[in-house]
């Protein structure tokens, strides 16, 4: 069983957070979630502990997304939400638990995985000699068996509102723009499962309106979407994960 350094806190404050129209509280839960009875896929994770430089960052989390669903992850800085959707993406094993596509494991077959998410994080992967327009098409060539859709691609630009920068060589944006250019690469090539990790970070009020349409129409086809935000997204008939609520807290007493 794992226990947490000593010397090691887990935050306690709390923070406030709301989403607009209609939210569904989460509950925890061991069962998985069914396909809908139309052989769409179920995402599942049970009992995850997440381990990060020797300090347990929460532990016995569940969770479950159907199609059509949406998660959102709230809680405070250093609750583990960047961590577990990490987790969720295949890019960090968890230290106990487990993640389910559809009842089965992704660590069973990790490339699967990978090929039907997409996952944007904090970090810029925008290429800085690369046109606006070039990167986003790299990453739909990846996404495509190396066939990169120019159509998709400016498709995508345009739905985020900087179809303008395509021919603009990647260094020259702005952090809004290098944000909306890495949304982009999500329109550019279909996949059941979104990643979004604080994706509305430097965008203005028309972005995030552009976004918000693009997970309602990527939810309406039956995509999944698990998002870390702190911005008051207009997002129907949300599940909502509080991982405050996972936080590990030591026992008084326990040395631990």
């Amino acid at each position: 069983m794992l226990t947490l350094a000593a010397g090691s806190e887990t935050p306690t404050g709390r923070s406030s957070f709301s989403f607009r129209k209609s939210k569904i509280p989460f509950r925890r839960t061991d069962s998985h979630v069914t396909s809908n009875g139309n052989n769409m896929p179920a995402f599942t994770g049970t009992d995850l502990t997440c381990v990060r430089g020797e300090r347990i960052v929460f532990a016995g989390l569940g969770f479950g997304l159907a199609a059509g669903g949406a998660l959102v992850l709230v809680g405070p800085n250093g609750s583990g939400k960047s961590s577990l959707l990490r987790l969720m993406a295949g890019l960090l094993p968890p230290a106990e638990g487990g993640l389910d596509w559809d009842g089965e494991a992704i660590s069973e077959d990790p490339e699967s995985h990978g090929g039907r998410l997409h996952y944007v994080g904090h970090l810029d992967a925008v290429k800085p000699v690369l046109t606006v327009a070039e990167n986003v098409q790299f990453w739909s060539g990846m996404r495509n068996g190396g066939k990169p859709s120019e159509e998709a691609s400016l498709k995508a630009l345009e739905v985020l509102g900087i179809a303008h920068l395509a021919d603009i060589p990647g260094r020259f944006l702005s952090a809004g723009q290098k944000r909306r250019a890495n949304l982009a690469r999500i329109l550019s090539a279909e996949a059941p499962l979104w990643l979004l990790d604080e994706p509305t970070t430097a965008l203005d009020v028309a972005a995030i309106a552009a976004l918000e349409d693009a997970i309602g129409k990527h939810r309406a086809g039956g995509g999944m979407v698990v998002i870390s935000t702190h911005a008051d997204m207009a997002l129907d008939d949300t599940q909502t994960l509080d991982l405050d609520d996972f936080a590990h807290h030591s026992l008084p007493g326990s040395g631990a």
